[in-house]
């Protein structure tokens, strides 16, 4: 097993106990965790914060705007065809999908996660995997850059202004509810909304398995993205399977999507951290994820 950009202290036992030594104080020298509303598996986003977390990013970055994306490029309905060899490849980059940073002292590379932008009423909803946002505290040195290649960030740098988990997620690293939702911004961009930028994936609940899909993200040491293609099957009543080679750590919380109308049915993680060599895994996108997701949406405080 090699997990999916894992953070959490069953395979990372003495940095998660160095950090949980230092979540009290908000800093230590392996990167910066708040505990947030901990009970609701909620995070606030401080703004100051968030913008130097842009900041640092914008130095490793080369921000060029191409304006408006209209139309997510992925497959379209009867165009899916499985990869043959079934293993993970480059492909392009795409405007809703994109990396996800954490600048200044961290244990990662400068990306080490991956999210996509997700259809919703306020067009600023990005979805990733819970394990890459919380690992002890929730990280208050986000930055999501969409549609991120060879160093560029062509549709700006998004920070986080409310970070959604599942309280499940904070007791006990559930892998049922390994799913995170952030709510984002544009520094220097007031009501600029993500979703106008980069276009967005419609979410879909319930899947019935299986299904013709497939899965992208961002390997931690590489700048392109890496994608596969096959079916994504049931592997019991909570977890998405999704059998392909070679899908390495930093692609935890890509977007897996099924084959009618590009939706999201998945993020990369859930059992074993999103897998291993062979097969990647997404927590099942049942009433537990709508749940959270409409809880996004809302931004409720209850």
């Amino acid at each position: 097993m090699t997990g999916r950009a894992v953070r959490v202290c069953v395979l990372a036992g003495m940095c998660c106990a160095l950090m949980v030594a230092g979540v009290a104080f908000g800093l230590n020298r392996m990167g910066t965790v708040v505990r947030g509303d901990a009970e609701r598996g909620r995070y606030v986003q401080d703004p100051a914060l968030a913008d130097q977390a842009a900041a640092g990013a914008l130095e490793k970055l080369a921000e060029g705007d191409r304006g408006a994306a209209p139309a997510v490029r992925g497959f379209t309905e009867g165009a899916w065809k499985e990869s043959e060899p079934l293993e993970a490849r480059e492909v392009p980059a795409e405007p809703a999908v994109g990396a996800l940073f954490s600048p200044g002292l961290d244990w990662d590379a400068d990306h080490h996660c991956s999210g996509s932008v997700v259809h919703s009423p306020g067009g600023d909803l990005v979805v990733t995997a819970a394990h890459c946002v919380y690992a002890g505290g929730f990280r208050t040195n986000l930055a999501f850059v969409p549609g991120y290649e060879e160093g560029k960030a062509p549709y700006g740098v998004w920070v986080p202004t409310r970070i959604e988990v599942d309280p499940r997620w904070v007791r006990d690293s559930d892998p049922d509810v390994d799913v995170a939702f952030i709510r984002v911004r544009r520094g220097g961009h007031p009501g600029q909304r993500l979703e106008d930028v980069t276009g967005a994936h419609p979410i879909r609940f319930g899947q019935q398995l299986p299904v013709p899909a497939r899965l992208m993200g961002y390997p931690n040491d590489t700048e392109r993205p890496l994608g596969c293609s096959h079916p994504a099957v049931a592997d019991g009543p909570a977890q998405l399977r999704f059998d392909c080679a070679d899908v390495p750590n930093g692609t935890s919380g890509g977007p897996v999507l099924s084959a009618a109308g590009d939706s999201l049915i998945g993020v990369i993680g859930g059992r074993d951290g999103g897998g291993d060599e062979t097969t990647s895994y997404s927590s099942y996108f049942g009433e537990d994820i709508r749940a959270l997701y409409e809880r996004a949406v809302r931004g409720s405080t209850v």
